[in-house]
């Protein structure tokens, strides 16, 4: 049984007439009939009085007319919900973002700012690595990008004025941990030697992040006898592998608080190792839509 025959059967319910129904429901008399037909030995039941002038409809069709407005009105409001809420979502604006900005950041910000309603995370984004959230900006898979930046990304040169616009919305810091021995310390520290490098959970060498620790040790002279074993895009990643004592690693700050309070990781060094990053959005200078040039407006501080 079909949605239409049940339209169908209420457009004849209306006009009692066979060929006036059939034009409303815009097909001819003989296939409007058929369908009257195939409705009635669906049901098993005759639902017509073809006797009468005009036609009438007999208990049996009376107790279905009843059924048929229930079941189409529940069909119209349900199509009119589901449009509504395509429209919704075609209206949000889509973000791309790092697994730990999302994971860390991103809903208490959008949250505060007000703007969490307008917009969408795209969840393939957790998987991207590094330049590939600007090619995803670049052909439309997303409308902005929230990501780690910090002066020493290999590709940085490609984040131009003359194609993309940034804000500067948050701070972080990357922190040097491991997994804290039964004195609260950290079992494995910085800089070790080399004797005895320390096992590092490193960052893939394409990410926002293990330029970012390599070009903070470089510049301040932080020489560590690291002894990679990994490499991983995630920073949840990385927590877990420190969290069972395979080595340290550095993790976002905000990753490390919950953890230092119940005293399961512990600093792997001094602040100094402590590696600075800003957390931008980033947009097309062409905006796609007049609802992404507002929103950012109204994130400019």
């Amino acid at each position: 049984m079909e949605i239409r025959w049940l339209e169908d059967f209420l457009a004849l319910a209306r006009t009692r007439h066979f060929s006036r129904a059939a034009e409303q429901q815009h097909v001819s008399q003989p296939t409007f009939s058929r369908r009257i037909k195939l409705l009635e030995e669906s049901m098993g039941t005759t639902l017509i009085n073809r006797q009468t002038l005009p036609l009438s409809l007999t208990p049996a069709g009376e107790i279905f007319q009843e059924l048929c407005e229930r079941v189409t009105r529940d069909v119209r409001d349900t199509r009119d919900r589901i449009a509504a809420q395509d429209a919704e979502a075609s209206a949000r604006i889509s973000v791309g973002s790092t697994q730990g900005l999302f994971s860390h950041f991103y809903q208490g910000w959008a949250t505060e700012m007000g703007v969490a309603g307008r917009l969408q995370l795209n969840l393939t984004a957790t998987n991207w690595v590094g330049e590939q959230f600007l090619d995803a900006l670049e052909c439309g898979d997303c409308d902005l990008v929230l990501c780690y930046w910090h002066p020493d990304l290999p590709w940085g040169e490609r984040l131009t004025r003359d194609k993309y616009m940034w804000q500067a919305i948050g701070r972080e810091a990357l922190v040097p941990v491991s997994i804290a021995d039964d004195q609260g310390k950290a079992r494995y520290q910085l800089p070790g030697s080399v004797e005895q490098p320390v096992p590092l959970i490193a960052y893939h060498s394409r990410g926002f992040l293990q330029s970012a620790i390599e070009g903070h040790l470089r510049r301040h002279k932080l020489s560590g006898h690291l002894l990679p074993l990994n490499e991983n895009t995630q920073s949840a990643s990385i927590k877990a592998l420190v969290k069972q004592g395979f080595g340290m690693g550095w993790l976002p700050k905000r990753m490390t608080e919950k953890s230092e309070q119940f005293g399961r990781l512990a600093r792997a060094a001094s602040e100094d190792w402590d590696v600075p990053l800003e957390i931008r959005l980033i947009r097309l200078r062409d905006a796609r839509s007049d609802d992404i040039l507002n929103l950012w407006k109204q994130l400019e501080p």
